[in-house]
């Protein structure tokens, strides 16, 4: 049970020291947001420190097994795959792909998202109501449903997958922030500020916008593991990355022909999916604890 501690009138925190403190409080949440840290500097710099290029084949060391298997050598740290490529090498370029890219989906789906849903959020009438009920009937799709579909219309490749997961994840961006200003509009405050001469801008900005930015940390939390699995999914099913890219979602699909004889090709790459999923959810359910008690 988290201890409540009890500070002096001169000692008083400030809102985001608050959240820091319920946040590192919470041991998975902080487990969670090291792993992020280090997943993130693996992107940016993995390609850097990876010790082969991406497509380097060895003939003489095709489906070596890890290090850690009696089979297995220094060299080759995670083993090889059946072209003799170095599954270590690839992982870390394919960081850059797959989290890397990632991220860039979802900056563009909350900018984008961001925009529409304040506007709508603001507007009253049949026009807020048309657009909740549209975007009601475009999130009854799942997003991969709607990547793949996308996809299929455009072609498969890294550049049509950004856009065709963007596009599957904009909608719940758009509905989340379109939702909270709505149900923030009818707050006691919200008229208060109407009836102090607020304009809209200055009410949605100062009033509304500090009550809403908790509903856009969790919801960017979301769609970063979304868009990761998306676009492992859309490269396992060849319609993403094709090879050889070192794709993570492309990786898990090359290496299913081996499965059986040699299984680290397929469970390293899935290893690496599960985790930086796993690592995000942790790193969203802790914001979502630490962000709760600010609205309550």
């Amino acid at each position: 049970m988290p201890q409540i501690k009890i500070y002096q009138e001169d000692e008083i925190p400030s809102p985001m020291r608050k959240i820091w403190h319920s946040f590192s409080d919470n041991p998975f949440a902080f487990a969670g947001l090291w792993a992020v840290i280090g997943i993130l500097l693996l992107s940016i710099f993995g390609p850097l420190i990876a010790p082969y290029a991406p497509e380097q084949q060895d003939p003489h060391a095709l489906l070596l097994a890890p290090s850690w298997d009696p089979a297995g050598t220094v060299e080759h740290f995670l083993g090889t795959d059946d072209l003799g490529r170095d599954i270590f090498s690839r992982l870390l370029h394919g960081a850059h792909l797959t989290f890397g890219m990632a991220l860039g989906i979802v900056v563009t789906a909350l900018t984008v998202g961001f925009i529409i849903g304040a506007v709508s959020g603001m507007m009253k009438g049949l026009k807020s109501s048309i657009l909740s009920h549209l975007l009601d009937a475009l999130l009854s799709i799942p997003s991969l449903l709607m990547a793949i579909l996308v996809v299929a219309v455009m072609g498969p490749g890294l550049d049509n997958v950004f856009w065709a997961v963007g596009l599957a994840l904009t909608p719940q961006f758009v509905r989340s922030i379109h939702q909270a200003i709505h149900e923030e509009l009818q707050k006691e405050y919200v008229t208060a500020a109407k009836l102090d001469g607020a304009n809209p801008f200055q009410i949605f900005w100062y009033v509304i916008m500090p009550n809403v930015w908790d509903t856009v940390i969790i919801q960017t939390t979301l769609g970063i593991s979304a868009a990761i699995l998306d676009i492992a999914a859309l490269g396992f099913l060849n319609l993403g990355a094709q090879a050889p890219s070192p794709e993570w979602g492309a990786m898990v699909s090359q290496g299913m022909d081996n499965l059986l004889t040699a299984p680290w090709t397929v469970t390293i790459p899935g290893i690496a999916i599960l985790c930086s999923v796993l690592a995000i959810n942790l790193v969203g359910d802790g914001l979502r604890s630490a962000l709760s008690p600010i609205n309550n």
